[in-house]
């Protein structure tokens, strides 16, 4: 698709670092849609999802402690550039309703447990600031302005800050943000032989400055705590990520002054911000999913778990890539490499006994050589998100992957029979290998499936647009790593997207 673009465009393009042809790219989207991927089964108990029995457990534990006495880098990876006010969707629409006390569910819920939340101090005392307290508010009715203080600016602010930075947690005498769980946290399964604890926050560029005054106050009282020497880093969304919006006709979408829109990517743009670690193994972890320290045991544990599995899976890999690039292996090695694809990594491929022998070692080594991540899955309680599947690749190979429903097409009757079978879901827990058996980096974009993002509806200026999303972090970006799928205790996953969330048993 040949796009005129004015002097403006390029040189809006350049600024951005997106070539015309990205854009051109995407617009080929716009009008042709993306490819579902032909799932061949929900990933299960029976099929594809590791159960990691006690004694095994305890192996995978004892590995992951060794590994931390070695000389090697480790990242705890932590997506933090959402905005909160998406959690207080219901607040803001009470704020806007006709009536002025609580009458749904969730307002109700709200305020009538609001000395339960931890930010309720806080706010009472900047309600009190303007002359009347919480309960004073409540008891003359003024619901609203009790909302209005918690999320405007004049008050609190929460409806602008980011998630990381909202009180999550009481303790006798503290209170925690999202954030400050995260350093406690990784300190109890990523600290080294020398006590360092590496944490990367990816932040909008607005909110950094934020994270920078609340960790310049609380870095050193976990490091006092814990007994460790945190390196926290920043990094943002790539502009060469934004992507390029389209009107109804599938042409790019221009503003009232003519310039080209564009948006962001999504959280799929972070595979650049994670090429970009110098790390060996990387904990990948959303902001919102934390849990005060007293219910900490079983993430602490299934982390460990899940990195020792990996270590092991990854001592394996590297074995037999050296093998292969010896040039020296017998029939009986191959035989092992085959049903490590089959029995380990659940990769199948049905026609693989039919290749000739230099073509299967080149399959052999294709399929290991690539990054490695154990992704841990809890049962299925109806939360939204993505799942586990078993994916049928181009080349007739059958592999572990994670898809969103929007992947899946769901008006192929076969499809969503299988969609609907799913027991698990991805609560976005994985540990990841980012260097191969020579200690190279892998180049993480070149996994991602350009195949695999999606569109959606969206608007600006009163006028309707289409946005392209890139193929998302845990999804297609990650589609063509080798993947390893773990049951973990539903106490692991405790996420927090509506601020009622934090009224949960999980988080008192």
């Amino acid at each position: 698709m040949n796009i005129p673009l004015t002097p403006n465009d390029s040189g809006l393009l350049a600024s951005k670092g997106i070539p015309e042809t990205q854009i051109e790219e995407q617009l080929e989207y716009f009008a042709t849609g993306f490819p579902s991927p032909e799932i061949v089964a929900s990933a299960s108990i029976e099929r594809g999802i590791t159960v990691v029995a006690r004694d095994e457990q305890l192996d995978c534990i004892k590995a992951w402690d060794e590994y931390l006495l070695k000389n090697h880098k480790i990242v705890k990876f932590v997506p933090a550039s959402g905005a909160a006010s998406r959690m207080f969707k219901n607040l803001y629409e009470f704020i806007g309703a006709q009536y002025d006390k609580p009458s749904t569910p969730a307002e109700k819920d709200f305020f009538g447990n609001i000395r339960k939340f931890a930010f309720f101090d806080a706010l009472n005392k900047a309600c009190a600031a303007t002359g009347m307290t919480v309960s004073e508010c409540i008891k003359e009715g003024r619901h609203k302005d009790v909302a209005s203080t918690l999320l405007e600016s004049r008050g609190l602010g929460y409806g602008q800050l980011p998630k990381g930075l909202l009180l999550f947690h009481s303790y006798h005498g503290c209170k925690r943000t999202a954030v400050e769980e995260h350093l406690a946290e990784g300190a109890m399964y990523a600290k080294n032989s020398a006590g360092d604890v590496n944490i990367h926050f990816t932040v909008s560029p607005e909110h950094e400055p934020l994270f920078v005054s609340c960790l310049e106050q609380k870095q050193e009282i976990y490091e006092d705590k814990f007994s460790v020497k945190y390196n926290i880093t920043f990094s943002h969304q790539k502009p060469s990520t934004d992507t390029i919006a389209a009107g109804m006709d599938n042409l790019p979408f221009r503003d009232r002054d003519g310039n080209l829109v564009f948006r962001p990517g999504g959280h799929g743009a972070l595979i650049e911000n994670l090429n970009d670690m110098e790390a060996d193994i990387v904990f990948i972890k959303n902001i919102d999913n934390v849990t005060p320290d007293s219910l900490k045991y079983a993430t602490v544990v299934y982390k460990k778990t899940l990195a020792g599995l990996l270590i092991t899976l990854q001592n394996k890999i590297f074995n037999y890539l050296r093998i292969i690039d010896s040039g020296k292996y017998s029939h009986r090695q191959v035989e092992e490499m085959i049903h490590f694809l089959h029995n380990s990594l659940c990769i199948r491929k049905s026609d693989i006994k039919h290749l000739e022998d230099a073509e299967l070692i080149l399959y052999l080594k294709k399929k290991l050589h690539r990054p490695l991540r154990v992704c841990g899955m809890v049962r299925n309680e109806s939360e939204p998100g993505g799942g586990p599947f078993l994916v049928a690749g181009v080349d007739g190979t059958v592999a572990p992957q994670i898809l969103e429903s929007s992947q899946i097409n769901l008006d192929n009757p076969e499809q969503k029979s299988i969609f609907e079978q799913g027991t698990h879901f991805n609560p976005v827990d994985l540990v990841c290998a980012l260097r191969d058996h020579r200690g190279n980096k892998y180049n993480l974009p070149a996994h991602v499936d350009p195949n695999a993002g999606f569109i959606s509806l969206k608007s600006k200026d009163g006028r309707p647009l289409k946005a392209l999303e890139l193929p998302g972090l845990w999804n297609g970006a990650m589609s063509d790593w080798n993947t390893v799928f773990v049951e973990v205790p539903i106490e692991t996953f405790t996420p927090v997207k509506t601020v009622n969330d934090l009224l949960r048993r999980e988080h008192q």
